[in-house]
Parts: structure tokens; sequence; C-alpha cells
């Protein structure tokens, strides 16, 4: 099945340029509609608020972590099918265990680029 491209994407960053970062490379990719918060409450109430097709969080952020949030996301009977994707500095094997445990559809190590992002997105959501 092939993504829509026009759907709703929301970036999860407590880090202004990295924001900036993966924002670009979703354009690079054709993705428009890209929407950001700068922590997991704010994505949160994002996420209730309106509609997306796609989270892409990072991990290390306070006082939300991205696996809190993901945690949230996966307990909320309106958001549990959200396709989530963490993003990490850290490849350690525990934070990988943790984020599949707590129901993460895929993870990204950083640094990384378009065509990384492009397969993860591929790999949860179908290719594009």
């Amino acid at each position: 099945m092939a993504i829509d491209k026009n759907m709703q994407i929301l970036i999860v960053d407590d880090y202004k340029t990295m924001l900036r970062i993966v924002r670009n490379l979703l354009k690079q990719l054709g993705f428009e509609n890209v929407d950001e918060a700068t922590d997991g409450s704010a994505a949160l109430q994002k996420l209730r608020e309106k509609s997306y097709g796609l989270v892409i969080s990072d991990w290390n952020m306070e006082p939300m972590t991205g696996l809190q949030l993901l945690r949230e996301v996966r307990s909320d009977d309106e958001l549990k099918e959200m396709p989530f994707i963490m993003v990490t500095a850290e490849s350690k094997s525990e934070n990988v265990v943790a984020a599949k445990e707590a129901g993460v559809s895929n993870y990204i190590v950083k640094p990384f680029n378009a065509e990384t992002l492009k397969s993860k997105i591929s790999s949860v959501l179908g290719d594009f």
C-alpha cells in the first residue's frame, strides 16, 4: 500500500536543531505536513487534538521521555495503533528492548540520513 505523503507527521524533540533536521529530511522525502512538539506532554496534547499518521520522537527529553510518551500513546485507546518511530543517540540493547516492549514501531539511531529515515518509515507504513 502506498503511503499518503499528505498525512500529518508529528516530530517530537526538545532540541530545536534536531526538529529542523528531521523536518528537512521529511521534506526531502516529500512529506510537507509536519508538526513539532518540544516535549512528550506537548506531543500528547497535539496527538489528542489532531489526527496524525506517524510520530517520530526523540528518546531523551525532559520532563517526559520518548519512552514515557510511547507508553502513554500505547495505553490510550484512541492512539494505541499510532505508528511510532523512536530516535535515539544510544544503540544500547536494553534501550532497544525497552522500546520494543513498550510497542515501538521502529527506531533510528542518530546520526541518520534521508535514506535511513525513508527505510524506517517504509518498514512501518509501507513503501513510497
